[in-house]
């Protein structure tokens, strides 16, 4: 089950440093290499972390290991650990990543809800947590099923019906977020008959690695603003994270 992220981890240079390590309210961010990582905040920290030291100076390769930690709060550091190389504007680029050169802001010709429309119409759809204008934009078109995020809405489905609803859907919507509470290997497993599988998230990890475990679209975040970032995460401004970078669509060119 460790497989996907000892991978993600061993693919992170070894003389690469956390430069900076910040965790807010909301989401938490590493620094290295002239890039910045983020990671949503999973809302469990009952379990003891792996570290008690200074992280800040260490390998970022050994700070990303906490993305095995249950406690979710560590594990969100480890994954933005992890983003802090793949989601690197320069390392994305060369993976394949379309990025404007520009310091724009969010940009909605990549919003996957946006983008699978027409693709998804008359098609079983399930999507893993909320996401913003998700029912406008796909309920009246498809046989959507949302299964609850961290605050269950009316309608949802109980977290424990992705064994009985992703084998028969369509098209799935993950949430970058189950990368953190370790659903994500199963969630794939499970949805391995679906026509395309689709990470969303602004904690989406854009690496390649993740198209041969069934990925068909990384749907994910870079950050290009690093100063209003890191002034956002650390409460120091308010916004949406999305304003300080740019949405990409990442998809994987082996499939057609």
């Amino acid at each position: 089950m460790w497989e996907i992220y000892d991978k993600l981890i061993n693919g992170i240079p070894e003389d690469w440093k956390a430069e900076e390590v910040v965790r807010g309210s909301s989401y938490c961010y590493v620094k290295s290499n002239n890039g910045l990582g983020i990671a949503e905040l999973s809302r469990y920290d009952y379990r003891m972390p792996m570290f008690t030291k200074n992280i800040e100076g260490s390998s970022l390769r050994e700070l990303a290991v906490c993305v095995k930690s249950w406690n979710f709060y560590e594990a969100a550091v480890g994954l933005a650990a992890i983003n802090a190389y793949y989601n690197n504007i320069e390392v994305a680029r060369k993976a394949g990543v379309t990025i404007g050169d520009s310091m724009h802001v969010e940009d909605r010709i990549y919003d996957p809800f946006i983008m699978s429309q027409n693709e998804i119409r008359g098609k079983k759809v399930t999507v893993l947590g909320h996401f913003p204008h998700i029912t406008t934009l796909l309920a009246p078109i498809c046989e959507m099923k949302i299964i609850a995020g961290e605050i269950p809405q009316d309608d949802d489905y109980p977290v424990t019906a992705v064994e009985y609803l992703l084998p028969e859907s369509d098209f799935v919507f993950i949430g970058s977020l189950s990368l953190i509470d370790k659903t994500f290997p199963r969630l794939l497993e499970l949805s391995k008959n679906a026509q395309k599988v689709t990470v969303v998230g602004p904690s989406t990890t854009l690496a390649p690695l993740l198209f041969d475990y069934g990925v068909r679209d990384l749907s994910g975040f870079i950050v290009k603003n690093f100063d209003k970032a890191t002034r956002m995460i650390k409460g120091a401004e308010n916004g949406k994270i999305f304003s300080t970078g740019q949405k990409v669509s990442f998809k994987n060119t082996r499939i057609r």
